[in-house]
This record gives structure tokens, sequence and C-alpha cells, in this order.
């Protein structure tokens, strides 16, 4: 549909509309003033009259002319009021192409911001998402809006940036089972005198190789769903106690807890939950299997539940490697693993990530800090449920 021309040639701006706006109200207000000026003198006029009854004779050739000095007022009064209408309609006319002039100048310095705006727009794109307006001046409300754009596209290139970074790694992730795979089927095929025993061992590692790609996209999956849900949006909103889904991720690891010698200890004090019990199963699963997984042999878990400042808190502390503290909030990002090869099999290192969209699913938040000596404390604060 092609875009409808604009009236009397002019294009409707923002700019004209505000020209058009400020002259109007030039002129409103030397037309108010000129309207002021007009009663005001003709109330002066008026107040200066002589008394009636005054009459003025004139003498000439036949009978003489007699005049009243009132009729002299009014008609001196008439041509006042009449050069004074004409010369203030000239000067309202000069006011008004005036007003026009400098209000376009002035509306156009007053946009200026506005339109380095629209250019600094313009020039965005996924690829290039580095412009930056920096406008200097008072705090007023275009520097107010300029700011709040930068600060946009902020979050925007860490968006983008993180976006890219999350696909990479996904697909460096995803890469590693097939790649195991492909070499097994491939190493099967080319032996043709493969015994039954090989070619069991290969389907063995293929299946590994699927599990943890299944996995792995099963993670991938809970961390999409997590990150676009809010407290409004779970699934399902029923009273979750953090205790259980503890004693229940602590079971689905107690083999492994057992094989390595790990000392555990809990403390499950009440702290009830009001959210979706198989996302909150999830959030305190990932961080117990993290506490074993990434612990020493002979080494201790501690799991710790509670009500602390009116709200529900979820605590695992683990000994460990030694962590140092700026690289623990990184641990938070997709496919981070301090101190293991991104290539291992013992996780995807989304463990943590999707601990904190869960928490920030239901409301909460997930902090850890490093353990002097080694090791992590994950906290996860959770509204509660009344």
């Amino acid at each position: 549909m092609a875009e409808p021309r604009p009236r009397f040639g002019v294009r409707s701006t923002l700019r004209w509309r505000l020209t058009l706006v400020y002259s109007a109200v030039a002129v409103a207000v030397g037309l108010l003033l000129l309207v002021l000026s007009f009663v005001v003198v003709d109330q002066a006029l008026k107040a200066g009259s002589l008394p009636p009854g005054y009459v003025i004779r004139v003498s000439r050739p036949g009978p003489d002319l007699v005049i009243t000095l009132g009729e002299v007022q009014d008609d001196l009064r008439r041509q006042a009021l009449d050069r004074l209408l004409r010369q203030g309609v000239l000067g309202l006319l000069l006011l008004g192409a005036a007003g026009v002039a400098v209000a376009y100048v002035l509306a156009g310095r007053v946009l200026r911001p506005l339109q380095d705006i629209t250019a600094a727009a313009q020039r965005l794109s996924a690829e290039q998402l580095d412009a930056r307006l920096s406008l200097a001046g008072p705090r007023d409300e275009l520097k107010q809006l300029a700011d709040t754009f930068d600060e946009m596209l902020d979050r925007l290139q860490a968006s983008f940036e993180g976006q890219r970074r999350f696909v990479a790694d996904a697909s460096h992730e995803l890469r590693t089972p097939l790649a195991v795979m492909r070499t097994e089927v491939d190493v099967a095929l080319a032996d043709p005198d493969a015994s039954v025993d090989d070619l069991r061992a290969a389907a063995q590692v293929v299946r590994e190789a699927t599990m943890r790609a299944d996995r792995l996209v099963d993670s991938l999956l809970l961390l999409a769903r997590s990150d676009r849900l809010s407290p409004e949006a779970l699934p399902s909103r029923e009273r979750v106690e953090l205790p259980q889904v503890c004693q229940e991720a602590v079971q689905a690891v107690q083999g492994e807890i057992d094989a390595r010698r790990l000392q555990l200890a809990v403390s499950y004090a009440p702290a009830g939950v009001l959210g979706d019990r198989g996302l909150l199963g999830r959030l305190a699963g990932n961080l117990v299997e993290n506490a074993v997984r990434h612990n020493v042999d002979g080494g201790w878990i501690r799991v710790d539940t509670g009500t602390v400042a009116g709200r529900a808190r979820l605590q695992v502390s683990s000994s460990g490697p030694v962590l140092p503290p700026e690289e623990v909030p990184a641990l938070f990002q997709p496919f981070r693993r301090y101190g293991t090869a991104r290539t291992a099999r013992r996780g995807a290192g989304l463990g943590l990530s999707i601990v904190r969209a869960v928490a920030a699913a239901h409301g909460g938040t997930a902090a850890a800090e490093a353990v002097p000596g080694g090791g992590l404390v994950v906290t996860v604060d959770l509204p509660r449920s009344p």
C-alpha cells in the first residue's frame, strides 16, 4: 500500500508540527495583546473626553457651522483606533512570519537529540550494536531519553552476545557426543572381522554418547523453558516443601556419595515454597549433583533448608577444588565449568544456569560463594509460601 502524500506539499514531521504550535501560540499572544491595546486605548480616549455641551462655531460665508466638541472627539477616537487596528494587524502578520522562522529553528535545536537517536537506531543491526549517543547537556527529558536508549543498547548487546555464545557453546557440546558416535560406527564398519564383543562395545559407547546428548538437550530445553517463565506463568503452583525435594535429590545420588566416601550432613528446617514441584525438584537435584560430582574423594557435603528474613532458603555447601572468588559469578553462565575440561563427560555446565533460571522463575535469587580452602556454597532464596 502506497504511503499517502502529504498535504500542501510539506511532509508532516514533528518539527513542522512544533513549528506550527509555537507560531500559533505567538500569534495568539500577539492577537490578545492587540485586543487589550485596543480596549485600553479606547477606554483612555473616552475617559479624557470633555463633558457634553461644548460647541465650536466655525465662521464662513453664509450661515455659521456649529460642531459639538463631542463629535470632534468621537471622530478623532475612531481615527486613532482605526490606525491602531491597521498597524496592529500588520505587526501581527510580521510577528507570525517571524514566529514561523524562529520556531522552526528552535524546534530543530530541541529535536536534534531525537534525530541523533533515530540515526543511531537506523545504524543498528544484530551484528552492530556498538552505537551509543552519549548525549551531553543538562539533565532534562531528552538527556534521560538518550541515556535510557544507551542503557537499552547495552542490554541488547549483552543479550545478543550471550545468545551467540550460548549457541556456539551448545553446538560445541553437542558435537562431542556426535563425533564419538560417528567414530565408533566408522571403526566398527571398517573392520570386517569385528567380533560380537567388539560390536557390543561399540554399541555401548554409542549408547552412552546418545544418553549424554539426550541429557544435554533436556537441560537446554529446561533452561530455555525456565528463562521464559515468571511466578505468574508457572505451569503449576502448589506448596512445595524444600526439605522433601532436597531429601529426594540426596537419595538420587546416594550411590555416588557412598562410592566417593563423601561425608553428608543435612539440616532440614521447614521451608515451604509456592511453585512448580518439577522445577524446584530439578533445582535441588542440580545443586546436590554439582556438590557430588565436583567434589573431591573423601570430601564433605552439607544441605540446609530453613527460613531467613521471611524467605525460604536452600543452601548446599561442599568441598572441592579451590575457586578464585572472581571466577565464582561466571559459574552461573551456561557451559562454564571451572577446572573441568569442556569435553568432560560429567556434565555440560548447565547445572547452575538452570538453578538461577528456576529461582528467577519463582521470584527468587541464587548466589554462590567460594569456600576458603576449596569448595563452593550455593544459596537460593525463594518467596515463602503462606
